[in-house]
């Protein structure tokens, strides 16, 4: 049996299996000493993380490259998502769709509000009691004098009696059709109650989330579940999907400001990709029965963010359903011999491509990459993994006083807040704090392991091979399939919270059926006949259903793996759990079990009904299936001008926002003038990590004036790129191909003069 296992929630003293050694700096790296399993485990010292450090070493061509600033703005870096159908996805309007009644819903809503609730209420009266009636009662007359602008959610009696709670819930949904109610725990950890708010009704979406019963102790500060109204129009889709534009902002981050406007929580959105934080970029989300108006109404309140294109779809999004990514890039301080050097750069990069490796932003921005993390999750060191994610300070921190630590931390690091409560609740049981994470970022750590494999296999196969031909043993794509990019994004059935913390990508891969059978070795007599080209060598993504190659590039991934105390075949998992009334529970976590015994009082029994939640293919690689993912890759569609400016602060790229502004001009023109959009100072410094502190275009004019009319700025040379690339393969890459320099957060602020 494998799979994963619902077993109940004791307090468990696991005890993982020590690693031997940690996380390999490089392929050739020396193990590092015994570390026992237990004892408390530090991050690593890390500076910047660099290309060397994750496998990216090698090109594709020997053509020189040139130097030129990527990122020096965000506008600089322009994406648009390609959706399945190939249709580039673009904000264009802003306008309603035509079968959006929203208005027929509000009457009806309105007519429900201010009806005549008397009967109802006395029968709320008798199912839960005179305090309920009463503060149900001051509720809906604060609804009724139109004090919805400001109304906090009320919490109704603490109630032990599940049915009783759905009972209650049903009544309140069937007889006031504009409040939403959902259940929220005692800060004690036992009682339970209803919460009440004004839903999605004539005066909904605008309740807060208040804390006025915070002296009693109740959680009321959790967001409101996301159940869809119970009123939908028949005639609509489930999904209302809309372009998403953003500038210099991360998607979870994005879609958790938009959440929290419409009271919503995050997994009510559907998305097939992530993209680059710090870029102008648009795409497809898909959002739960949520009206466009109330949606629309919200653009005069993003800052950086906006939402267009509306239309009602049955079916909503999920990661990895799109063909690829439209890029704009705008390199800045261009320095080259001639432009003749330019030019046969980029022809390089047209005829030879480049080596598709995961990118930087696979493994992380924060002082301890992803692929750490995922080494440990690996090895079952859960202990070293909470140390990892925490941080060194915070883990020793609340190592000692948990509550110290949670006192300290900000109070955006959702995610650290999450494990250290978990790790309160369930003191020494770091696996339940791991669970505190939702499992797309759990997934996440293992992905970036496997990308990191994936980098160092490509950088010996080109380095030992080259690119130029096909060997025997390689791995490729059977002739006559049509597979497109083998690599897809997962979708996940998660019941967790996403969190706004990782700073990861989001790309993870699956292997479907019919790439298993159409991937194959090649052997001598396709040599001989030249049947396959180096287009269609790919390297695997370690899992449970993917062949390795048959040359000596497979052994890579089992050296490096060895070295960071992976095993790449089978299960490194031995988990022992002592639990009260049990003197020994040992089983092989990912193998088959087909029976598990005890011994309480003397006796053996079957073990059964026992739940405690325990992860079997979350931190395994043969738990997954893997993939495979092309060497090589060729930007489509390529394009390219060479470009002069004078003002750094001046964008060089159009974004959709100022495209639209001349066809939409006064929706269009008040949002560019709100301050959020092109917006220098923005622009320049939100992100740290490429922070330039540049001047604004407002400063540097008067530098001008005060110099003189007649000064002239020097003129600067940028390069235009605009090309495409299939899911999952990153324009960074391309780039480095371009220029041969790194693409690492260090080397580029040194280009940012």
């Amino acid at each position: 049996m494998r799979g994963r296992w619902l077993l109940n929630p004791l307090p468990l003293l696991l005890a993982p299996k020590p690693s031997s050694r940690p996380l390999a700096a490089h392929f050739r790296a020396r193990a590092a000493p015994h570390r026992p399993a237990l004892a408390p485990s530090p991050a690593p010292r890390r500076g910047p993380l660099d290309e060397p450090d994750v496998g990216i070493s090698r090109f594709a061509s020997s053509v020189p490259g040139f130097r030129g600033a990527l990122k020096q703005r965000y506008s600089d870096f322009v994406v648009h998502e390609v959706a399945r159908d190939g249709a580039l996805v673009r904000l264009t309007s802003f306008d309603l769709p035509d079968d959006d009644e929203r208005g027929d819903n509000e009457e009806d809503g309105e007519a429900d509000a201010d009806g005549d609730h008397s009967r109802a209420l006395e029968s709320l009266r008798l199912l839960c009691g005179e305090a309920d009636y009463n503060v149900m009662r001051g509720f809906l007359e604060r609804v009724l004098e139109g004090g919805d602008g400001d109304l906090s959610p009320i919490i109704l009696s603490a109630d032990a009696d599940k049915a009783h709670r759905s009972e209650v819930h049903e009544f309140i949904k069937r007889n006031f059709k504009f409040l939403v109610t959902d259940t929220v725990e005692h800060r004690d950890g036992v009682q339970k109650c209803i919460r009440v708010r004004l839903g999605s009704g004539p005066r909904g979406g605008r309740g807060r989330n208040g804390r006025a019963m915070d002296s009693s102790g109740w959680r009321d500060d959790r967001p409101f579940d996301s159940r869809g109204s119970t009123s939908w129009p028949y005639h609509l889709g489930k999904y209302l999907r809309f372009h998403l534009y953003k500038e210099n902002r991360d998607i979870q981050e994005a879609l958790g400001v938009i959440g929290k406007m419409l009271g919503v929580q995050p997994r009510s959105f559907g998305f097939a990709g992530t993209k680059d934080k710090r870029a102008v970029t648009t795409q497809q989300v898909a959002l739960f029965k949520v009206h466009a108006s109330r949606l629309a109404a919200l653009n005069s309140k993003l800052a950086g963010i906006r939402v267009g294109d509306f239309s009602y779809v049955n079916e909503g999004l999920a990661l990895g359903q799109l063909r690829g990514n439209r890029f704009a890039v705008t390199l800045r301080n261009v320095v080259a011999e001639s432009d003749g050097v330019i030019k046969a750069a980029i022809d390089g990069l047209s005829k030879n491509g480049f080596i598709n490796y995961y990118g930087l932003q696979r493994f992380g921005s924060g002082s301890v990459p992803g692929h750490f993390v995922g080494a440990a999750l690996l090895r079952g060191e859960w202990r070293h993994a909470v140390s990892l994610i925490l941080g060194t300070r915070v883990y020793h921190k609340g190592h000692g006083d948990i509550d110290a630590a949670l006192s300290g931390i900000p109070r955006h690091l959702t995610l650290e807040r999450a494990m250290l409560q978990r790790l309160k609740k369930y003191p020494g049981n770091y696996l339940q704090a791991l669970m505190a994470i939702p499992k797309t970022l759990r997934l996440m750590y293992v992905h970036s392991y496997q990308s990191y494999l994936w980098n160092h296999a490509a950088s010996m196969r080109v380095e030992k091979y080259g690119i130029s031909q096909v060997v025997e043993g390689d791995l490729v794509y059977k002739k006559g399939c049509s597979l497109g990019e083998a690599a897809t994004a997962d979708t996940f059935d998660d019941d967790d919270s996403h969190t706004n913390s990782t700073e990861m990508e989001i790309s993870c891969e699956t292997l479907p059926e019919e790439v298993v059978k159409s991937v194959k070795i090649a052997d001598s007599e396709d040599i001989l006949n030249a049947v396959y080209t180096f287009e269609d060598v790919v390297l695997p993504l370690p899992g449970s259903e993917t062949l390795f190659p048959g040359n000596k590039v497979a052994g890579i991934y089992h050296e490096i793996a060895k070295q960071d105390g992976i095993s790449l075949i089978e299960s490194v998992h031995g988990i022992k759990v002592h639990m009260p009334c049990l003197t020994y529970w040992d089983y092989d976590l990912f193998g088959s079990l087909h029976a598990i015994y005890f011994k309480a009082s003397g006796a053996s029994s079957y073990l059964s009904r026992i739940s405690l939640i325990v992860i079997s293919r979350d931190f395994s690689i043969t738990g997954m299936k893997g993939g495979y993912r092309r060497v090589l890759q060729r930007p489509i569609d390529f394009e390219w001008d060479l470009m002069t400016y004078t003002d750094d602060n001046v964008p060089l790229v159009e974004t959709d926002l100022t495209v639209l502004s001349r066809t939409q001009s006064s929706e269009a023109n008040k949002l560019l003038s709100d301050g959020s959009s092109n917006c220098s100072s923005c622009d320049s410094g939100l992100d740290a990590s490429f922070d330039t502190s540049e001047p604004t275009t407002e400063a540097s004019s008067a530098k001008t004036k005060s110099i003189g009319m007649s000064y002239q700025l020097p003129e600067k040379l940028a390069v235009k790129l605009e090309f495409t690339l299939p899911a999952s393969s990153y324009a960074t890459m391309a780039i480095r191909e371009l220029t041969k320099t790194s693409t690492s957060v260090a080397y580029q602020k040194t280009l940012n003069y």
